[in-house]
Order: structure tokens, then C-alpha cells, then sequence
């Protein structure tokens, strides 16, 4: 098991940026593929990017492909999410997942380690 911890989370305008950070502990960091969800009021859970445990393999949503940015420092076993350009739909609460299984994991099941989240808003 590995314990995720995120935070960066806030209150922006339309435009601007934030990098939400999620600290690990516990299991070896390294052996991780890494994922962002998010879930805005009323609606489900959803994909947003995975990491795989090598630094240069990232797999984005649609909607944020171009603007964000995950990343991963498995010497401080942190995973972070740049966001740039960030929109009014892109307010909700961030959650940084970890998964073992290999390959391109969009979905909520398929992450066994999950943080708290911490809460995006964008006002327009």
C-alpha cells in the first residue's frame, strides 16, 4: 500500500495556473503508475492523466491534453499536475491515484490507493 497526500489546490481566475502535488508513502514510489482524477459537483469521478513509473510516458483526457502537464520526481516520490490555461469547467476536487497494473488506466476501479483530494476552482 502507498499513502497519497495532494495539495496545491485553490482559488483561481480563468487563465490562470496551479500545480497540485501529491507526496507518497509507505511502498516504493517507484513501482507506481501515477493517475489524476477529478470530480466537480454533481458529477462523477473522471480521468484526467497517468504516468507511467519512468518519467516520460503520460496519457491525457481530451479535454485537458495541451494544458496540463503530469510529471513525476520518484527521488522525492512525488507526483505533480501542472495546469495551465485553466477554465471555469475545470473546477472540482483533484485526486491523485496509484496503481500497479500496467498500461493506459483510465478508470476509477483500476487505482487501489487513492488521497483525499484537494479542491480546484476556477471563477470566470
Amino acid at each position: 500500500q502507498v499513502q497519497l497526500v495532494e495539495s496545491g489546490g485553490g482559488l483561481v481566475q480563468a487563465g490562470d495556473s496551479l500545480r497540485l502535488s501529491c507526496a507518497t508513502s509507505g511502498r516504493a514510489f517507484s513501482v507506481y503508475r501515477m493517475g489524476w482524477f477529478r470530480q466537480a459537483p454533481g458529477k462523477e469521478r473522471e480521468f484526467v492523466a497517468r504516468i507511467s513509473t519512468g518519467p516520460s510516458t503520460a496519457y491525457y483526457a481530451d479535454s485537458v491534453k495541451g494544458r496540463f502537464t503530469i510529471s513525476r520526481d520518484n527521488a522525492k516520490n512525488t507526483v505533480y499536475l501542472q495546469m495551465n490555461d485553466l477554465r471555469v469547467e475545470d473546477t472540482a476536487v483533484y485526486f491523485c491515484a496509484a496503481t500497479v497494473l500496467i498500461g493506459v488506466r483510465v478508470k476509477e476501479s483500476e487505482y487501489n490507493n487513492w488521497g483525499q483530494g484537494t479542491q480546484v476552482t476556477v471563477s470566470s
